[in-house]
């Protein structure tokens, strides 16, 4: 699939265009709208009609082996937490903690801690329940309460290692990692923070920004069990958290071993769900004394909304491989090259058109960091300057989260928002994110 650059970027534009206006305007299932546009898209592109199959299968293929799994076991561990009250007893507490003006700053210090070893899908998708919850107790927009998690744990996915997008471009750069981690906290944290609690604050009780009815329950019409209490449910959700961050911390430290690779294994995030949803049905089984056929109920009744959350993902990734495959970020990086701009804003504008014509946040953190990489090494930056163009890549990476992006329908589903409460919402709270941390790293580099 190929054309000119200036083709490309008119049937990118046209095609976003049509996937809103389907979806908004003529109110088409966003799975259907997403494979229509992605096989029209394909073939505007001057795909052959086998190519952009394979292409469909190809974006759906690689999201699902994934994200599907680690779908189905978050959604079983968070409808068993559900349904014992467990995550309503961890809201409880923490709104008791923090009380509930503080409770969004006490979510931003969740997601940047937990967001630092953990990819944003896993994190948010075992984290989606405490939000939930904490929205039905408060009575309030439950994107009040998703946005600074959401938004800490953007920022650390795209700026901090081990998150691939990250390390991809710390090694075409020659980035210094102890540096690299520097920035990445001293710009991050301030974008997290503007565009979590602070947004989310400010912006909350705008019209269209999502209504007050209840987000969807993972436990609904499930027979109701034994409160499972807070010391165990605070432990059934750390589990895999923990188990993945021990994985991650065992990458870095821990010598080739048996024991090494023991530790990543139970690390990955299918194991540790697994372990995860093992400990809290034995716990209710054996502690809170549900029948086995109550435990099964739960979990199977988690999986029906959760099947719906993967097939939607797996059509956004067909359209994200359609525009990959088409070569539009590779023409955008042409357009963008020709200009006479700065290290800095070259980086951040390159993988920001990326970012917006295809989806991927890694993919745009890669080819940016592909393409600067020449011009970082002619051009003679400082260490300090080399982290910062790094920050910009990540920053640029971030923005404009929308429809051919997989993380918006994440979104969108687990929190029950529509399309246009996700975009007034999530995809301005990605954009605030990745603006903050370019004029962070602006601020920063004269002093570089």
């Amino acid at each position: 699939m190929s054309a000119g650059t200036g083709p490309v970027l008119v049937i990118v534009a046209l095609s976003i265009a049509a996937l809103i206006g389907l979806v908004l305007r003529f109110k088409v299932p966003a799975f259907i709208a997403l494979l229509v546009v992605a096989l029209g898209t394909g073939l505007a592109l001057g795909g052959k009609p086998d190519e952009v199959i394979e292409a469909v299968r190809t974006g759906t293929g690689q999201a699902l082996g994934f994200v599907a799994v680690v779908i189905g076991l978050g959604a079983m561990l968070g409808g068993l937490l559900e349904a014992s009250g467990g995550v309503a007893a961890l809201a409880h507490r923490l709104l008791a903690a923090f009380g509930e003006k503080r409770a969004t700053w006490a979510l931003t210090a969740i997601g940047i801690i937990v967001g630092i070893p953990l990819f944003f899908d896993v994190a948010f998708i075992v984290l989606a329940p405490l939000v939930t919850t904490l929205s039905l107790r408060s009575g309030r927009r439950v994107t009040f309460f998703a946005l600074p998690l959401l938004a800490a744990l953007m920022v650390m996915h795209a700026l901090l290692p081990p998150h691939p997008g990250a390390v991809a471009v710390a090694e075409l750069l020659g980035t210094d990692y102890g540096l690299m981690v520097i920035y990445g906290f001293a710009c991050g944290i301030p974008a997290a923070i503007v565009a979590g609690p602070i947004y989310a604050r400010l912006a909350h009780g705008a019209p269209g920004f999502g209504d007050l009815s209840p987000p969807p329950r993972l436990n609904e019409g499930a027979a109701p069990i034994h409160p499972i209490g807070f010391g165990p449910a605070l432990a059934g959700m750390l589990v895999p958290l923990a188990l993945i961050m021990l994985a991650a911390v065992a990458g870095w430290l821990m010598p080739a071993s048996p024991l090494r690779q023991a530790v990543l294994f139970i690390g990955h995030p299918f194991s540790a769900l697994l372990i995860a949803c093992a400990f809290v049905a034995l716990w209710l089984r054996f502690v809170s004394h549900a029948s086995l056929g109550i435990i099964s109920d739960v979990m199977t009744r988690a999986l029906a909304p959760a099947g719906l959350m993967v097939l939607v993902v797996g059509a956004g990734a067909a359209y994200k491989e359609v525009l990959i495959q088409s070569g539009a970020g590779e023409r955008i990086t042409d357009l963008v090259a020709s200009a006479n701009l700065s290290p800095l804003v070259f980086a951040f504008l390159l993988s920001a058109f990326v970012r917006v014509a295809q989806g991927s946040a890694t993919v745009a953190m890669v080819t940016a960091g592909g393409l600067a990489a020449p011009l970082i090494a002619a051009a003679g930056l400082s260490p300090a300057q080399v982290a910062l163009v790094t920050v910009a890549i990540g920053a640029g990476a971030t923005v404009v989260s929308h429809v051919n992006d997989t993380g918006f329908w994440l979104v969108k589903q687990f929190l029950g928002l529509t399309e246009a409460q996700t975009l007034r919402s999530w995809t301005i709270c990605s954009t605030i994110a990745g603006c903050i941390m370019f004029v962070m790293a602006a601020i920063l580099w004269p002093f570089a």
